[in-house]
């Protein structure tokens, strides 16, 4: 916080500042015991009627009393990684958009509509990377009415927490009526490691195909369809690893997308009564190393905040986060 000679706490923040990163100390019953303030940093998203609205990374948004500012300034953009690869929030949205493609999709603007019957919130979501060409609100309706048109509910997907994330899009979607459903980690590491791990790989089996042992392990597969397969099938370089369990379920699965130096790595799925045998490390070893046989240097994948058993076994591998990415929905009347 900024703190004058005397001692004293300042804001330095004003309405003009909407849009940038800020951290403010502000005073909430909310406190630790024996406390006075709580401190928030984020993208100032709104400032309006003398209640600040902040966006922290994890897309959670807070909304602070003018009138309870003790502190605030303009902070620089989180600092960039130490470890591992570095990406731009552009970059990356787009190699995991490649990594998982719709049957339909029409662009509007620099955003893409994205369909696929409803399999997946990422198959069936705009994606807004750049300028609609239209105002916000113009946009939205547009959505609205192409999903309505296809019959499936309107997703809009957004992310938060790096440089030039949507901060202020969601604070838009707020606003106009959409609430946020799910959030996630997208996080990133060094590849080399991954496919250094000592990991019994033997009896991972590689394929280029999606099989039908392997959909019936893939927990998301309920309803056969064209969709499904089309979705699994798509990317650039796609790969998909079983090990054999007993009857016809594979015991854990996966599966690879390799897109130039990006390797992405989804559906890494075990048999609970096969956990903790170290399956899901050796399925995702060999395909980390497949994608190094294909000159891929860096590795991403996404994970649920709440999976915590996943988020730990991704913490080992060298995974840490790079940004948060989040589906609104259209609150219908």
């Amino acid at each position: 916080m900024e703190i004058t000679d005397g001692g004293r706490l300042e804001v330095r923040i004003t309405s003009a500042d909407v849009g940038k990163r800020v951290s403010v100390r502000y005073v909430t019953d909310s406190a630790e015991p024996g406390e006075k303030f709580t401190d928030a940093v984020g993208v100032l998203t709104s400032w309006d009627a003398g209640v600040l609205l902040i966006t922290r990374k994890s897309g959670e948004t807070v909304r602070i009393a003018e009138s309870s500012l003790a502190a605030g300034k303009v902070v620089p953009a989180a600092p960039a990684r130490r470890r591992g690869p570095s990406a731009t929030f552009a970059e990356l949205a787009r190699a995991t958009a490649r990594a998982w493609q719709p049957v339909e999709s029409e662009p509007l603007g620099g955003w893409t509509l994205r369909a696929a019957g409803g399999f997946t919130r990422r198959a069936n979501s705009a994606l807004p990377l750049g300028d609609p060409g239209l105002p916000v609100a113009e946009a939205l309706t547009h959505v609205r009415a192409w999903y309505a048109a296809r019959k499936l509910p309107a997703y809009i997907q957004t992310a938060t927490g790096a440089e030039g994330t949507q901060e202020l899009l969601c604070a838009a979607l707020d606003r106009h009526g959409w609430h946020r459903e799910v959030s996630a980690e997208v996080r990133i590491a060094a590849l080399a490691p991954i496919g250094d791990l000592d990991a019994d790989v033997s009896a991972v089996r590689l394929s280029r195909t999606v099989e039908e042992p392997w959909l019936r392990r893939y927990q998301r597969f309920q309803e056969p369809g064209p969709a499904v397969r089309s979705v699994l099938a798509s990317g650039p370089s796609v790969w998909f690893a079983s090990v054999e369990g007993t009857g016809e379920v594979p015991a854990a699965i996966g599966r690879l997308v390799v897109d130039g130096r990006w390797a992405g790595f989804m559906a890494v799925e075990v048999d609970p009564d096969q956990r903790r045998r170290g399956l899901a490390t050796s399925v995702m070893t060999a395909l980390a190393r497949q994608a190094l046989d294909e000159g891929a240097s860096a590795a991403w994948l996404q994970v649920e905040a709440d999976n915590d058993g996943a988020r730990a076994l991704y913490d080992g591998m060298g995974f840490a986060p790079h940004h948060h990415y989040h589906h609104y929905r259209w609150a219908e009347a």
